[in-house]
């Protein structure tokens, strides 16, 4: 499951997965931020307890989707916060996030994540 804030005083998006994080979820996230006209401003992504449940060919769809964006235009700064454990999942997404020209750090807790962001 997959929640956020779009906060327009703040030009902020937080994002908070928890459980099983799918395809539907970021497709859904995906279509807020782009009607808020939000992909420039700043995110902070807390993944701290989330568990992706995506298959290879939904990886490849959030990965076309991800790089059409930023191909629109400027992304805004992104802080991300992993789950301990490691995940194959995670790193492609990464992967995919990290091509947009802007800003980006990840990180294993939420309090310096938030701290940058809200500096950045």
């Amino acid at each position: 499951m997959l929640y956020w804030i779009i906060d327009s005083r703040k030009r902020l998006v937080t994002h908070t997965a928890e459980g099983e994080l799918t395809r539907g979820d970021l497709t859904a996230y995906f279509d807020a931020v782009t009607a808020a006209d939000a992909w420039s401003w700043r995110k902070l992504f807390d993944a701290r307890k989330a568990r992706p449940t995506m298959t290879a060919e939904d990886l490849m769809a959030i990965g076309v989707r991800i790089r059409a964006q930023h191909a629109r235009g400027v992304a805004g700064p992104i802080a991300i916060v992993l789950p301990e454990v490691e995940s194959d999942t995670f790193t492609r997404l990464l992967g995919f996030i990290a091509v947009a020209d802007r800003p980006m750090r990840v990180f294993k807790t939420l309090d310096p994540a938030r701290q940058w962001i809200e500096t950045t």
